[in-house]
């Protein structure tokens, strides 16, 4: 179906918001102009209405296969969608784990089977995430891994990174990496800050996180390599990756919203296991360092690590549950409303970081509203206001400590390749 797109409201290379139409033909964007007169297409009245590129995140967890009680491909793909967001990347630690041809075969064709967005399957550094045994590097791009990654633990060894990195560099693919020393991890269910002494609750150093990124963005520099940071979380880590850059090393980053957020003075209930993630919420000086990375390029863009769970997993006790949140319908509100609304960045500086910036950062064909571009839109109502009800995520999980915020800038309908995957008050 080809589609035109009226009367919505594009951001300009200035900020500023200029009237616009969109025609779409064959899954592409085919004109962009003032008042476009309808060619038999169908017609999708946007006034009032924000359009930006289908956002983009490029860390999020879908649990298929072996964690479909906490989401599937396809519920994950469809909260996304709901979320605006039109590409996502999906970290492999799955069960079986994406280490292999066979298995990535079957995670591409499943991802096609289901998937409501574009999906960018990560595969793993090493197998079955254990850090010992690198993947074959070659054997798993052809099979379409998107990049690799451990996430969700830190490769231990600097020989085994390295060795990864180098095999990465010659391919010209990047080492996603989660960073966390599990030496310095001390059985950490929360930052180790006030709020943990407090409570007695085991805390996490920021020290294990920002040691590992010392430690590897020498290894790249050696390597020749792209470097990722995930979820980047303390404010040594910030000026790491910083020092990093201004040395000319190929180091990227990614921040969460609810790094930029919440801090762990936000923790009201030490037995809330919806503030229980991976980095945990850390100091109010990192939170501000996080800012500053952001607006200063430290940091390259926003990923939700979205990170659903089941209500019976979450019930466990602080030091039990398992670590995470979900992130993918409320992410653009929460920003908008909590960030570009207080000041602390502009619209235009938000979406870029949706969209743009991390479609840049790995060179995808995406995150654009240029012409012969693949039709992926979202259209946004700035001045929708209504509160966050994780009952009504399309999630299956509804771990989120920001249940019940009151939030502007809610995504209205989300354009795939051309094709409707999600638009308010629709049969979707």
């Amino acid at each position: 179906m080809n589609w035109l797109i009226k009367n919505g409201k594009t951001l300009q290379d200035n900020g500023e918001l200029k009237e616009m139409d969109i025609r779409v033909k064959d899954g592409l964007i085919a004109e962009v102009g003032i008042h476009l007169e309808n060619n038999g297409e169908e017609e999708y009245e946007a006034a009032g209405l924000l359009i930006t590129p289908g956002l983009v995140d490029l860390h999020i967890h879908l649990r298929e296969p072996g964690g479909e009680l906490k989401e599937t491909i396809a519920t994950g793909t469809m909260a996304a969608a709901k979320g605006g967001f039109t590409t996502v990347a999906s970290m492999p630690n799955t069960n079986p784990v994406p280490d292999n041809e066979e298995q990535m075969g079957w995670l591409v064709s499943r991802i096609k089977e289901t998937a409501h967005v574009n999906v960018l399957p990560y595969a793993a550094i090493t197998h079955g995430l254990q850090g010992e045994e690198l993947i074959d590097f070659k054997a798993l791009k052809e099979a379409g891994a998107f990049a690799f990654t451990d996430d969700g633990v830190g490769v231990q060894t600097a020989a085994k990174m390295y060795e990864a990195m180098q095999k990465a560099a010659k391919l010209d693919m990047a080492i996603v990496a989660h960073c966390e020393d599990n030496s310095l991890i001390y059985g950490g269910a929360l930052h180790e800050g006030e709020f943990s002494r407090k409570t007695g609750v085991p805390g996490i150093p920021s020290i294990c996180e920002s040691v590992h990124i010392a430690r590897d963005v020498l290894l790249a520099e050696a390597a020749n390599c792209h470097y990722h940071v995930c979820h980047i979380s303390t404010k040594e880590s910030v000026r790491t990756v910083r020092d990093a850059k201004r040395a000319g090393i190929k180091v990227t980053a990614e921040v969460s919203p609810h790094h930029l957020l919440l801090c762990d003075d936000d923790i009201t209930d030490a037995n809330d296991t919806n503030f229980k993630m991976n980095p945990p919420l850390r100091g109010k000086e990192d939170r501000e360092a996080l800012i500053e990375g952001l607006l200063d390029g430290t940091i390259d863009f926003i990923a939700t690590d979205h990170a659903p769970h089941t209500a019976e997993d979450k019930a466990k006790k602080v030091t039990e549950a398992p670590f995470g949140i979900v992130g993918l319908e409320t992410a653009f509100p929460l920003l908008y409303t909590y960030f570009v609304e207080k000041g602390h960045c502009t619209l235009k500086q938000l979406v870029d970081w949706l969209t743009a910036a991390p479609s840049n950062t790995f060179n995808l064909d995406c995150g654009t509203l240029a012409l012969g571009k693949p039709a992926d839109i979202t259209l946004i109502d700035l001045e929708k206001e209504q509160q966050i009800e994780s009952s009504k995520f399309l999630s299956k999980g509804k771990n989120t400590p920001f249940n019940g915020w009151t939030c502007k800038g809610w995504p209205a309908a989300t354009f795939v390749n051309g094709e409707i995957k999600w638009s308010e008050g629709r049969d979707n």
